[in-house]
């Protein structure tokens, strides 16, 4: 049987742990009685409920995410003569089974860790990024984009992986909340543009930073939570200015209402696997601005505004003017419906044992 990893109720529902919530919910809906199991955590922040996917909790609670991820749930694994599924890059070093490895970031882009912390959790994920491309049973990854590079980066075979992409539905259940511009007078309808992301260097804030300068009239409004020490080194200089707000972590609904209403959303990102926030923006009709780099251009191919994530010599009300083409088809793939049939596809392939 398969054995899901659910050390990703243990966080919040941000990026990977939220793919992976969505993800089982439609799971559930397609498997039979008790096919797949989920091992959660005892101090799990919610626990789902499912039709068919039987929930075990363990007695132990999550303190760690290395003894939960190699020790805990591997034996429980082991015990029951399991497969894991692990969505988060991490597979056991004892019993590896099937793993999701969205991208290899921390492999890439060794000078964005810098602080000793920084280096040794990179140390960690490459270590695991190499054990998976070894020994995991399959990989899944978000996109062809970081397929491509894991099988160039580990010279392995392009068959041990599938691509299961995200989805936005989960934002049709979010009530769009306006309060947040009662929160910050200072910011008007239709007068901003919007980023969101966790405030790491790879979202290139650098490019935000540097626009809002050269275009003091023009106002940026940045929502996000900062991730220990990888944090953009240009955070301190966008607080000093004027035309740059900062609206720390703010809620779903607050996100809704701010992509509704904002000029365009701007994703400068050098690197994504595959960057959901804007798949979010387009589901609400706003316009998209986003880096020509990594997988941006596979995913949102011509519904996007392009920026060089280099440059900022443009006028972003110019590049605006121009058509793009409906986001109607990207909408229509990109959903996790589409990724949870795609992988109980793959998980029911012969060599995935079931039972």
């Amino acid at each position: 049987m398969i054995i899901i990893n659910a050390s990703f109720l243990c966080r919040n529902l941000t990026g990977i742990e939220r793919f992976a919530f969505e993800i089982c919910r439609r799971l559930d809906l397609l498997i039979q009685k008790d096919e797949i199991w989920m091992y959660v955590p005892r101090n799990a922040k919610s626990i789902p409920e499912y039709k068919n996917i039987k929930i075990i909790v363990s007695k132990k609670e999550l303190t760690s995410f290395p003894v939960w991820d190699h020790l805990i749930f591997s034996g429980f694994v082991k015990k029951n003569h399991g497969v894991s599924l692990d969505f988060a890059n991490i597979t056991s070093l004892f019993n590896p089974g099937y793993v999701f490895i969205h991208d290899i970031y921390a492999k890439l882009y060794p000078r964005d860790f810098v602080g000793f912390k920084d280096k040794l959790r990179r140390f960690y994920m490459c270590w695991m990024y190499s054990h998976a491309a070894r020994r995991a049973k399959k990989i899944f990854t978000v996109s062809d984009f970081s397929k491509r590079q894991i099988t160039e980066t580990y010279g392995i075979s392009s068959d041990r992986i599938s691509v299961i992409p995200n989805g936005w539905e989960h934002f049709e259940s979010v009530n769009s909340d306006p309060s947040i511009f009662e929160s910050f007078p200072q910011l008007k309808k239709g007068e901003y543009y919007f980023t969101l992301g966790s405030l790491q260097k790879r979202k290139n804030l650098k490019w935000i930073l540097e626009y809002a300068m050269k275009n003091p009239s023009e106002k940026f409004a940045i929502s996000g939570k900062v991730i220990n020490g990888m944090q953009s080194d240009e955070l301190s200089a966008l607080k000093e200015l004027p035309n740059v707000i900062f609206l720390g972590y703010v809620s779903d609904e607050n996100v809704k209402s701010l992509m509704q209403n904002c000029k365009a959303f701007i994703f400068p990102s050098y690197y994504e696997g595959f960057g959901i926030p804007p798949l979010e923006a387009l589901s609400v009709g706003a316009k998209i601005v986003v880096g020509n780099a990594a997988s941006l251009p596979e995913i949102y191919k011509k519904s996007a505004y392009y920026i060089d994530p280099e440059k900022t010599d443009i006028s972003l009300s110019e590049l605006l003017s121009k058509e793009v083409e409906p986001a109607d088809e990207i909408l229509k793939f990109y959903t996790y419906e589409n990724a949870a049939r795609l992988l109980y596809e793959k998980l029911r392939l012969p060599h995935f044992p079931t039972s």
